[in-house]
C-alpha cells in the first residue's frame, strides 16, 4: 500500500496542488488529506487546502460548490496565469 500512497512520493511533487476535503467523507478521511498537506508543507511545496466541515465525498451543497469553484478559479489563475472574478 505504501508504494501507491501519494505520501511515498511527496518529494516528486513539483507543482502546486489544490486539495479540497469534506470533513465527513467516508472514502477519503480528513486525516489522510491532512497528512499530505503536512508533508507538502514540510517540503516547501505550495498547496491550498480547503476543508468543508459539512460535506462528505463530493460537494452537494450549492454554497460549498460555489466556494470550491471560486477557489479553483483563483488557484488556476494564480498558477497558470489568466484572470479570475473577485
Amino acid at each position: 500500500m505504501w508504494s501507491r500512497s501519494p505520501l511515498s512520493r511527496v518529494e516528486e511533487i513539483t507543482i502546486p496542488i489544490l486539495i479540497a476535503q469534506g470533513a465527513n467523507d467516508p472514502r477519503v478521511k480528513q486525516a489522510e488529506s491532512e497528512q499530505i498537506v503536512a508533508a507538502m508543507r514540510e517540503k516547501g511545496i505550495p498547496y491550498e487546502y480547503l476543508l468543508f466541515e459539512d460535506e462528505g465525498h463530493g460537494f452537494a451543497k450549492p454554497e460549498n460548490r460555489l466556494r470550491f469553484y471560486a477557489a479553483a478559479e483563483r488557484f488556476l489563475a494564480e498558477h497558470l496565469g489568466g484572470r479570475c472574478e473577485d
